[in-house]
């Protein structure tokens, strides 16, 4: 993995809480998440998702890594059958399920894939692995070219389901590509302010209506339209006469 972009933006968002990297193999991976030793971590599929929650992110290319003066550098792509007869190494921390190998076997399979690149650098085989792992253990006297035929790997993001914490909701969220402004993203609910319901008015159950400028939301005056002084300008007063 190369997850500089989301250490940068982890960075900028919550600068007051570190992240802090650590690399470990493939094969490790599950154990360290089960162990508390890491909050999430980038695996491949498949997941036990008995205790582990997953989100697949991409799938890697996979590729051949040759000498640099191999024939097979000279395409650009190349297939398994180009490999029939070549030595195709297989380590023990093989990250590609493979119904049937090509190529011809070695007569022992390496230990790690870092053994069979030193291997392939001495002339003795070739290697599958995905495109990650050739740029991980890259060497000036090497090379790569994608294969076309063959298993590929899928690229997972995978945390304990009992420690989903709003801290790993956020950098599920940075790898996802979600904005600062998503309201995934948005701090925890108990630091932010509950907002003001508006109050309901009992009969209608609509908004409550704010009292005009300049008057009082207090006691009635009492007076309206027809009453007192209220009463439109040039109004007469006093009791009507009777009538002959």
């Amino acid at each position: 993995m190369t997850p500089s972009k989301w250490v940068r933006i982890w960075n900028e968002r919550l600068p007051e809480v570190p992240l802090t990297l650590v690399a470990v193999s493939a094969a490790e991976a599950f154990d360290v998440l089960r162990g508390d030793s890491a909050d999430a971590g980038f695996v491949r599929l498949p997941v036990d998702r008995t205790d582990l929650s997953a989100i697949p992110l991409y799938t890697e290319t996979t590729v051949v890594v040759v000498p640099k003066d191999h024939v097979v550098a000279a395409a650009d792509e190349v297939s398994t059958e180009d490999l029939a007869d070549e030595i195709v190494l297989h380590p023990l921390d093989d990250t590609l399920v493979w119904e049937r190998l090509p190529g011809r076997p070695a007569i022992e399979r390496p230990a790690t894939t870092a053994d069979a690149i030193e291997l392939v650098a001495a002339g003795v085989g070739v290697l599958v692995v995905p495109q990650s792992l050739a740029r991980l253990h890259h060497r000036r006297d090497l090379t790569y070219r994608p294969l076309s035929d063959a298993p590929e790997s899928r690229v997972a993001l995978s945390w304990p389901q009992d420690e989903t914490t709003e801290l790993v909701e956020q950098f599920i969220g940075i790898v996802r590509g979600r904005t600062v402004n998503s309201s995934r993203n948005s701090p925890p609910a108990q630091t932010q302010a509950p907002a003001q319901p508006k109050r309901k008015h009992p009969a209608t159950g609509g908004a409550q209506r704010k009292p005009a400028a300049g008057k009082s939301a207090g006691k009635p005056t009492g007076k309206g339209p027809r009453s007192g002084s209220g009463g439109p300008k040039g109004s007469k007063h006093g009791k009507p006469r009777r009538r002959g």
